[in-house]
C-alpha cells in the first residue's frame, strides 16, 4: 500500500525541516509526497496589485515548488518515494482540506510555524487553523530545527474519560508499527482511583493495543498538564507525542486559548494530532 503524505510549505527552513523528517520517518515505505503551497493574498492587498504582478508571484511559487521537488528527489532517503506538487490560489487551510479529500491523504506533516512565525509561540496561526479544521486525517507537527530521531517511544496522554475508537487509534498504531515503537500511556492522577467509565475506557484501550508493547504510567498531579507532559517527554526520552483532538480535549483547550497562554505548550518532539 502506498501512503499519501501532504507537506504544506512556505519555503521556510521550518517547513523544510518537516519535509526531511517526513522522508526519514517513511524511508522504508512506499509513499507519494505532495508539496502544497498557497499563493493566496488578502483581498485588501489584492486590489493594489496588477494581474501581471500576481502572475509573477504565482510563477515564483511554482519555480520554488519545482526546486523543492528536485531537492527532495536528490535526498535519496527512500527509493520508494515519489513527489508531486500542488500550487493553490486558495487559503492554505482550504487548499489542504480539499487536497486531503480529493487525494485521500493519509497524513499531513508540517512545521510548527512558517517564515513569519513568532519565536516564542510553538504553534503558528496556520498550524492552529489546520488542526482546528482538519477532521479527516492526522497532522504531525515537527518542532523548529528538529533533527530526526527514530520514534521508538511514543507518549499517549489520556485522562481515560473518553472512549477511543479503533479508527482513532489507527494512526498511533500505524506509526508504532514502523519501528516497533513502545507506546507510553500517561495518566495524571487527578483522582484517587478511576471511576467505572474510566476503567472501561482503559480496558478498551488495552485491548486495542494488545499486539503492541505499551506501558501505563501514573503521574502525580503536581503541576499543570503542560508542565507534566513536557516533564514526562523529557524523563522517559519520548520521541513523539500523540493525542486525539476531540471536544473539550487538552489539544482543543490549547488551540482555543488566547495566544499569550500558548507559550507553555512547547513539546520538543514531533506531535501527532489525531482527529476524532
Amino acid at each position: 500500500m502506498r501512503r499519501k503524505i501532504l507537506l504544506p510549505t512556505d519555503f521556510s527552513d521550518n517547513s523544510w525541516s518537516a519535509v526531511v523528517y517526513a522522508l526519514k520517518l517513511f524511508k522504508n515505505e512506499f509513499c507519494t509526497f505532495y508539496f502544497i503551497n498557497s499563493t493566496t493574498i488578502k483581498v485588501s492587498t489584492l486590489s493594489n496589485l496588477s494581474n501581471k504582478l500576481i502572475k509573477a508571484m504565482e510563477d515564483d511559487a511554482m519555480r520554488e515548488l519545482l526546486e523543492l521537488k528536485e531537492l527532495a528527489e536528490a535526498c535519496e532517503v527512500g527509493a520508494n518515494h515519489n513527489f508531486q506538487i500542488i500550487l493553490s490560489s486558495e487559503d492554505l487551510k482550504t487548499a489542504i482540506k480539499k487536497s486531503v479529500n480529493k487525494l485521500n491523504i493519509d497524513m499531513v506533516i508540517m512545521g510548527t510555524k512558517g517564515a513569519t512565525g513568532a519565536k516564542e509561540f510553538f504553534f503558528g496561526s496556520n498550524t492552529i487553523r489546520i488542526i482546528k479544521k482538519l477532521k479527516l486525517c492526522p497532522v504531525l507537527i515537527i518542532p523548529e530545527e528538529y533533527d530526526f530521531v527514530t520514534p521508538t517511544q511514543i507518549a499517549f496522554p489520556t485522562d481515560y474519560n473518553r472512549y477511543y475508537s479503533n479508527k482513532e487509534l489507527k494512526p498511533l498504531r500505524e506509526l508504532a508499527n514502523l519501528y516497533d515503537s513502545k507506546i507510553r500511556i500517561m495518566h495524571i492522577n487527578t483522582e484517587e482511583e478511576l471511576n467505572d467509565t474510566q476503567e472501561y475506557n482503559l480496558e478498551a484501550l488495552k485491548s486495542y493495543l494488545n499486539n503492541y508493547e505499551y506501558t501505563l504510567h501514573w503521574m502525580p498531579d503536581y503541576a499543570n498538564k503542560t508542565t507534566e507532559i513536557n516533564d514526562f517527554v523529557e524523563e522517559l526520552k519520548i520521541d513523539m507525542l500523540a493525542m486525539v483532538n476531540y471536544k473539550h480535549s487538552f489539544i482543543e483547550k490549547i488551540i482555543n486559548e488566547p495566544v499569550i497562554k500558548k507559550i507553555g505548550f512547547q513539546p520538543n518532539v514531533p506531535f501527532l494530532v489525531i482527529p476524532e
